[in-house]
């Protein structure tokens, strides 16, 4: 176990005896020998089961421990100081009601529900990460000072456990299931950390519920450390159909640059990454000048070793090679060998949206759309509004091209033409508020917007669309509901407000990172009202993590994480969820479409 796994995030002694027993023996009674994912580990198999009740942020939150005022600043290398400072502490709250947002439906009044459309779940940013690659930047974020100048994309502990917190994410979705069931899952792209192929047959094998080997190379730690232990994945339960996004990093090194001959093979090299420190942007991947390192897979704590100046190794330091960290792209192509990979699954449907991409289209394009149940008008379309090819400014920037937009019109307009609500489900947001906004009330604020399509005629831009220009796409179709999306890792609900048409409005709904804090996941449930206007309650839901479980660890480690760099204060001690009640006023036409549908509340 981690050293400072040893405090188990916010539980008191006797929650610690009672969850470890519990744990424990869960696990070590499912224990077997067997062969793990291709490897020749040969490790024992456990399982890692969650907490015995499972309970959405309604119900009750994680909410971090304040740091004391006198605690020292740390930096990200300072793993054994994260517990003994206080960082990593959490406890848990009270829930979070749901806030009613009326900002886009003015003539709603408070009509209660009276039934049931559509009932859904979405995941996002998972990026599960092979650790001990060596084609990762880890030292940029390794040795960075506290401060907002650290860069927690390029290196965090979190890397330690991505696997296991998908695990118990997903097992807290089948709870939830259990109880009040889905009617599908969506995952919002970023599944992997860096486009390799481990990656993505980790991520996939996961929610499958196969037997999974969370290292790679010689395997270091795999029979003593606990992130590094072949488990038994639970898999998500196979009466939820789930589909997929494409994000950047499933497609680009790093989510941040078009493959090159040196990023394509450092990941198979064995070779440490040799960079330099700018940022991406910068040119910094195709220049030299320190060593990356990698994690040390048999440290408790996930130091990063083989780091540092190019002037301190006498030859470049190496890791042992393993041919599946292969890059999912190529120098000429980006999605299709990342798409290919859903259709070697175990659960439904067979290739997970991807099998409804026309084909005509091209090998690349990864746009399709569907209808979760065909007793209900409310079609899902999923866009692929990442950029494409090289030369582009910015490859975590938004992006579509003349073909993606033509499709999404003729996609809008289908569903306009066939009486259906429709819901927009891409992995970049397009032009959400710039900061968490917490309170309906703060929308006569006006707080502001991040804008995050780069148009042309910005040199080497592709995008035909800015946010604004997007928005007056689709604000021309009344039956648009909702946009949904991740890649920010945060939690936002921005009302897009049409300033003569309340029911040419919708909504922008962001769901925030399982890697980062506050690695959440969220649910949506649509309802009609007895007055045909509808409400989509979105609610966040906090992975149940076990007392002594690699995602109990990895959740404190987000939160030292997020102190550190500063993405939130040493004094925040809220949860940063959102739940909300979100109600849309349509036209009379869809009014009287929906009058009768539904699940009686």
């Amino acid at each position: 176990m981690d050293d400072d796994s040893e405090k188990a995030g916010g539980v008191t002694r006797r929650e610690f005896i009672k969850y470890s027993i519990g744990t424990m023996a869960g696990c070590y009674l499912g224990m077997s020998i067997a062969g793990c994912g291709g490897s020749n580990t040969n490790t024992p198999v456990r399982r890692w089961p969650i907490a015995k009740d499972v309970f959405t942020t309604a119900q009750q939150q994680i909410m971090p421990v304040p740091v004391p005022p006198a605690a020292p600043l740390i930096n990200p290398r300072d793993l054994a100081l994260y517990s003994e400072y206080g960082y990593d502490a959490w406890q848990v709250g009270p829930g979070l009601p749901h806030a009613v947002w009326k900002s886009i439906a003015p003539d709603y009044a408070d009509a209660p529900k009276a039934a049931r459309l559509l009932s859904f779940f979405a995941m996002t940013d998972i990026h599960i990460a092979d650790k001990e690659s060596p084609a990762q930047p880890l030292y940029i974020g390794w040795s960075a000072p506290f401060g907002p100048t650290g860069n927690s994309s390029a290196y965090s502990p979190v890397l330690l456990a991505s696997t296991q917190v998908l695990d118990a994410a997903i097992q807290t979705a089948n709870a939830l299931h259990k109880n009040s069931p889905f009617d599908f899952a969506i995952f919002l792209g970023d599944a992997c950390n860096n486009s390799q192929y481990n990656e993505l047959r980790w991520y996939i094998d996961v929610i499958d519920g196969k037997v999974i080997t969370p290292s790679s190379g010689d395997h270091r730690g795999a029979r003593s450390i606990d992130y590094q232990r072949t488990f038994q994945a639970a898999g998500l339960d196979r009466s939820i159909p789930w589909y997929q996004v494409i994000g950047n990093h499933d497609q680009f090194w790093m989510g941040s640059c078009y493959e090159d001959a040196k990023t394509l093979a450092a990941r198979t090299s064995g070779t440490v990454l040799n960079m330099d420190l700018g940022g991406p942007s910068s040119g910094a991947i195709d220049r030299s000048g320190y060593y990356m390192g990698v994690i040390d897979g048999s440290d408790p704590l996930g130091a990063v070793i083989r780091s540092g100046p190019e002037a301190d190794f006498p030859t470049a330091p190496t890791v042992a090679a393993d041919p599946r960290r292969r890059a999912l792209s190529t120098l000429t192509e980006t999605g299709s060998s990342w798409t290919q990979e859903f259709f070697d699954t175990a659960s439904a449907p067979v290739g997970h949206g991807f099998n409804l991409v026309d084909p005509a289209l091209g090998s690349g394009f990864a746009c399709y759309s569907f209808v979760p149940r065909q007793d209900v008008p409310i079609k899902v379309i999923v866009l692929d509004d990442t950029v494409k090819g090289a030369g582009q400014p910015n490859y975590a920037a938004g992006c579509l091209d003349q073909p993606r937009l033509d499709w999404l019109k003729k996609e809008l307009q289908a569903g306009q033409d066939d009486n259906q609500l429709m819901i927009v489900a891409a992995h970049i947001p397009f032009h959400p508020y710039r900061n968490l906004v917490t309170d309906p009330s703060q929308v006569d604020a006006a707080p502001p917007f991040m804008n995050l399509f780069i148009p042309a005629p910005f040199p080497g831009a592709t995008s035909v669309v800015s946010d604004l220009s997007l928005l007056a796409v689709l604000q021309n179709y009344p039956n648009l509901l909702m946009w949904i999306s991740g890649h920010r890792h945060m939690n936002t609900v921005t009302p897009h407000i049409h300033p003569g048409d309340p029911t040419r409005s919708f909504w922008e709904v962001e769901t925030s990172s399982l890697r980062d804090f506050p690695q959440q996941f969220r649910t949506f449930e649509i309802c009609r009202n007895s007055d045909n206007t509808i409400s989509i309650v979105v609610t966040n839901v906090d992975p149940a993590v076990a007392a002594l479980s690699p995602a109990a660890t990895s959740r404190g480690k987000a939160i030292a994480t997020a102190r550190i760099t500063s993405a939130c204060t040493l004094a925040d001690a809220s949860s940063h969820a959102i739940n909300a009640e979100l109600v849309v006023q349509l036209s009379p036409a869809m009014q009287g479409t929906i009058a009768a549908l539904g699940t009686p509340v």
